[in-house]
């Protein structure tokens, strides 16, 4: 029995190969731009059958960045991401979420990063990116646009550039907070140079760039993980992808048995599954519900969901003290999930005796959440984040080795010890598979 979302995307991938149509993705929010392109960049057609369109990287807008309430007009925004799978053929996603005017973007392109690092571009590897066979576009305020194909050669664990030029004034520029890689700001259109000189000022965030889609024949589809900083990995190693999807990226390409996914990060610093950010706080984005129409299902090759959220609701003000309303909440997430045709596995939440917010209450809190997490059946499977960050000798604590400092956050070794909680044949359903054949 083939699932409602692996039918729609087996016939999206016909209509790209056949067709040749690029589809924007709406961002459930605002306005939705659609381009139509002639046939896909890819450097060759091939049967359907052979490849398809999969996101390989994605990043969750979380706002608007202070302090750019005009945009960053004559400037080229240089943003560098890790891919999780390859393929012939690469396509972005720009959103304009947070956006109060249209922006334009008169010149992007696409490059693998320089042996160098930081900002220099490998040479030989260097595309235009289109639009409608275009090289400007124009996003309007709350929308979303994807590229046409570029024919990039992309590597699996591949540090992709993606510049972007914006020439005139907009509104404030959406980005993703918290990025922990470094990315690059250049004053007028350096969208083409190889050079990192010129990239003079370096940020922790990732402007516009929301998703990076790859036609490959490489990949089964992928894993979305919808989660909070842990996901998001803040406290680990800025510039080394060592977020704990990192790992668990690492681990899908590293084991011949396990099955060929992207994995797709949208973490949120600071989000929570039931309230969204606080009027001070709206970096901390949407509640987690509502992210799943907006930064989940739209994902390409979407196949399976990891949800890891709920700490923030017992931790952040005001805070949920009715355990059942966040078991609620998971229940509620997961059932839309899978009507959609997701597999969902859901994550325990962990441990933060050392952090000041703790208190005997909300650990009380935590246990029941995680209980019904284990024992209710909400999820199609279940990883036991707490099981394995958590001290022996003081439970509702980090173990030591994996504390980053703070009490709440792991380091990179705990990441790692998420990553490897996850059970890898869990992430798809092999009784739907032997149906489907």
């Amino acid at each position: 029995m083939v699932s409602k979302r692996g039918a729609f995307g087996l016939l999206a991938a016909l209509l790209v190969v056949l067709l040749g149509v690029a589809l924007a993705i709406g961002t459930g929010r605002g306005e939705r731009v659609d381009i139509a392109a002639p046939a896909p960049s890819a450097p060759e057609v091939v049967p359907a059958a052979q490849g398809e369109w999969v996101a390989t990287w994605s990043a969750a807008p979380s706002g608007a960045e202070p302090g750019t309430r005009d945009g960053l007009p004559d400037q080229t925004i240089r943003n560098v991401v890790r891919t999780s799978v390859g393929g012939n053929g690469v396509r972005i996603e720009l959103s304009n979420r947070y956006g109060s005017r249209p922006v334009t973007f008169t010149r992007v392109t696409v490059a693998l990063s320089s042996a160098l690092g930081g900002a220099a571009a490998h040479e030989g590897t260097m595309h235009r990116v289109t639009f409608g066979d275009g090289t400007s576009v124009t996003v309007p305020a709350g929308g979303s646009v994807l590229s046409d194909a570029a024919p990039l050669e992309l590597p699996h664990a591949a540090d992709l550039l993606v510049s972007l030029y914006t020439p005139e004034s907009s509104g404030p520029v959406t980005y993703h907070r918290m990025a922990q890689q470094p990315n690059y700001l250049a004053r007028g259109d350096q969208t083409s140079r190889l050079s990192g000189s010129g990239f003079a000022h370096a940020s922790d965030v990732w402007r516009y760039l929301t998703g990076v889609q790859v036609f490959t024949s490489q990949a089964d589809g992928a894993v979305v993980v919808l989660g909070d900083s842990l996901t998001d990995g803040i406290t680990s190693t800025p510039g080394a992808n060592r977020r704990w999807t990192d790992f668990l990226a690492a681990r899908l390409r590293g084991d011949a048995e396990a099955p060929n996914l992207a994995v797709l990060n949208q973490g949120i610093s600071g989000n929570r599954l039931l309230r969204d950010g606080a009027p001070d706080r709206l970096f901390n984005g949407a509640a987690g519900l509502s992210r799943l129409h907006t930064d989940v299902l739209p994902q390409p090759g979407a196949r399976s969901l990891v949800v890891q959220l709920g700490i923030n609701d017992i931790l952040l003000q005001p805070r949920a003290t009715d355990a059942q309303a966040i078991v609620h909440g998971l229940n509620r997430l997961a059932e839309e999930a899978r009507a959609e045709g997701l597999r969902v596995l859901g994550g325990t939440l962990a441990p933060f005796g050392g952090h000041p917010g703790w208190t005997p209450e909300l650990e009380q809190i935590r246990q029941q959440v995680n209980h019904q997490i284990r024992t209710a059946g909400i999820f199609d499977a279940v990883v036991d984040f707490d099981r394995v960050l958590r001290d022996p000798a003081a439970p509702h604590r980090l173990l030591p080795g994996f504390d980053s400092s703070d009490g709440l956050h792991p380091n990179d070794h705990g990441f790692r010890a998420m990553a490897e909680a996850v059970d890898l044949a869990e992430l798809v359903d092999h009784t739907t598979e032997a149906q489907a054949l």
